[in-house]
């Protein structure tokens, strides 16, 4: 049999400095790729549409999704005004995003979040979102780290003891890397959290006696090719992507 087909999200950039100016491209950090091939898949890029009927026809390709990291999320999306701290969004990729993780639920095909990917599976399943840490009473971590390697760990998590992460994971507490100033807030109906940082942040979120879809705020895809640990987490929506084919 073949290997699982893994879709990854893409992200957008308006091309500047370039030979063509002005062209915007989909793209992904090749870790990503990396960390699906090195656990047994096939990674396949799938870019934002506007259409969803070609949304569902991506995900009718592949067996298993990574929703990427990238830009803020647009908040009136979970019914908020923007407030100061907000960063970047894109509308596109939230709107095809929305689509893409409620198809996924519909089609029972396997879901790893990651930074991003976390929040965007929040608010597709009706939660809210911290438009930035600081508005967290308890927050006293700096979330987005300050180092020159994007693969240093930063901070540590604690992990809830019955859940599909410390399955994974095998630990009760791990250090993980840190590049975000979004979190969950409001719990999105079915899911728990299973991750949290000491400053009371959520750092993971699993869907509850459903098919597999699991959000982390940090970034394994980064930390994969040396940790087995980071590994493990591709590993594991491989290996449901493979049995739900």
């Amino acid at each position: 049999m073949s290997k699982p087909v893994i879709g990854i999200t893409c992200n957008t950039l308006l091309a500047e400095g370039t030979l063509l100016p002005g062209m915007i491209r989909a793209f992904v950090s090749t870790d990503y790729i990396q960390s699906v091939v090195q656990a047994g898949g096939i990674p396949l890029l799938l870019p934002s549409v506007t259409d969803p009927t070609i949304a569902r026809s991506q995900l009718m390709a592949i067996d298993g999704l990574v929703m990427s990291g990238g830009p803020d999320i647009d908040p009136s999306l979970y019914g908020e005004e923007p407030l100061e701290k907000l960063g970047v969004v894109n509308p596109l990729r939230d709107e095809y995003e929305l689509v893409i993780v409620k198809e996924a639920a519909e089609l029972k095909k396997p879901v790893l979040g990651i930074c991003r990917g976390i929040q965007i599976i929040n608010v597709a399943y009706g939660g809210t979102l911290y438009q930035d840490v600081s508005q967290i009473p308890d927050c006293t971590i700096k979330h987005f780290q300050s180092t020159t390697q994007r693969e240093a760990l930063w901070h540590t998590v604690s992990i809830e003891p019955k859940s599909v992460l410390t399955t994974i994971l095998g630990q009760s507490a791990i250090r993980v890397n840190s590049y975000h100033h979004q979190a969950v807030k409001t719990l999105a109906p079915g899911f728990m959290a299973t991750a949290i940082s000491t400053d009371s942040v959520i750092e993971a979120i699993e869907l509850q006696n459903e098919h597999f879809v699991l959000g982390v705020q940090w970034h394994p895809e980064m930390l994969a090719e040396k940790s087995s640990t980071m590994l493990a987490l591709f590993e594991k929506l491989v290996c449901e992507a493979a049995n739900n084919r």
